[in-house]
């Protein structure tokens, strides 16, 4: 690892802020140093992209103006304003959070990193750059950006996939960060990042900070930085039932931890669940599989099913650690029947219309369209 004397590190901070005075992206949530604001932004861009998140932002800015409107919110309001963002946890934590604060704070941010970690859903990178850009704490924001931007200049060849890397990064990024402007050298790394420094077409010859970049100089940009690769998601098949009556769908509430916790969705089968119901799983026909269903749903709710496959290929959507093979069945199913004993209802197409789906069971909406 390269290491930095005090001139050179003097040098890189004014060269990095005079190229982010003058080139610095333009965002909604960089118009004031409000912690709200950096808060709901940086929530946002976890696993999305700047342009997706920017009409996201300002809806939800509009919808919940202040920490108090979003602790007060309901969960469906909350959740229609986050509709098609996914990981749909940050949002509860968003509003778990605005509820300490407003309930356990009386309104005021904490203005330490210790005390923003000790908020709902912000870890160590949230809390550095809502210390940082809001407080104006000398502290660093850790993100992919950070441990790719540091790992070039530096060379540092430690593994990022590994927990104790970032307290290695924390102290080497504190030494180095701006303590006159240290929100506006946490955004500037994430705008280098984004651009310059980006993870796979850098374009470090028209780098401001080429003359920083050691990994660069050395031809070896490629190889910083380290990551163990992550296990590929477990694949897990489920039949998708499509249960409708004139423009009412038979939908499920699913339960209110796990995946998809409290959204509706069609009726998830998972196959390994029907094919448990053989004695030989790996012998069941393609026709044996709806019987087996059919039964399945029978003996679960009371519910007598018809079922037919609607074809094409599975429905795919991939989380974290699962990937969801989803193939769709039309099934038939009287409108009047007692639903006492299922974990759902009707749902015309406007009701559908007023709350969040998630994506997954938007994808399986379009599917059905396509026919």
């Amino acid at each position: 690892m390269v290491e930095w004397s005090d001139e050179q590190i003097q040098a890189f901070r004014q060269t990095l802020l005079n190229w982010y005075d003058a080139h610095g992206r333009h965002l909604p949530w960089r118009e004031d140093h409000d912690p709200y604001h950096v808060w709901v932004s940086e929530i946002m861009l976890q696993q999305t992209q700047v342009n997706t998140v920017i009409p996201y932002y300002e809806r939800f800015m509009t919808r919940f103006p202040t920490v108090g409107d979003l602790a007060k919110a309901s969960e469906a309001d909350l959740m229609k304003a986050w509709e098609g963002l996914g990981y749909y946890s940050r949002a509860r934590n968003l509003q778990k959070a605005a509820g300490q604060i407003v309930n356990d704070h009386g309104g005021k941010w904490p203005r330490t990193v210790e005390g923003l970690r000790e908020l709902a859903g912000i870890g160590p990178y949230t809390a550095g750059a809502i210390a940082s850009i809001a407080f104006n704490l000398p502290v660093p924001a850790v993100d992919g950006n950070a441990f790719r931007v540091f790992s070039r200049l530096l060379e540092i060849d430690l593994d990022i996939a590994k927990p104790q890397t970032r307290q290695v990064f924390e102290k080497v990024i504190s030494r180095i960060i701006s303590p006159d402007r240290p929100g506006d050298f946490n955004q500037a790394i994430m705008d280098l990042g984004a651009s310059y420094m980006s993870a796979k077409h850098p374009d470090s010859a028209h780098s401001p900070v080429k003359a920083f970049n050691q990994a660069y100089l050395d031809g070896v940009e490629m190889q910083f930085p380290v990551k163990s690769k992550k296990p590929r998601p477990v694949k897990v098949a489920y039949y998708g039932l499509v249960i409708q009556h004139a423009d009412s769908f038979l939908m499920v509430k699913r339960p209110g931890n796990g995946l998809l916790a409290n959204f509706w969705t069609f009726p998830l089968i998972a196959e390994d669940d029907v094919l448990a119901r053989s004695d030989t799983p790996d012998m069941v026909t393609d026709e044996e599989r709806l019987t087996l269903l059919e039964q399945l749903f029978q003996d679960e709710f009371g519910l007598q099913l018809h079922v037919v496959p609607i074809g094409g290929k599975p429905v795919k959507h991939t989380f974290t650690h699962r990937q969801w093979l989803i193939s769709l069945l039309s099934a038939q199913l009287d409108s009047n029947v007692d639903l006492s004993f299922f974990p759902g209802k009707w749902l015309t197409t406007n009701d559908l219309a007023k709350i969040a789906l998630p994506k997954v069971q938007v994808k399986l909406f379009k599917r059905l369209s396509k026919g």
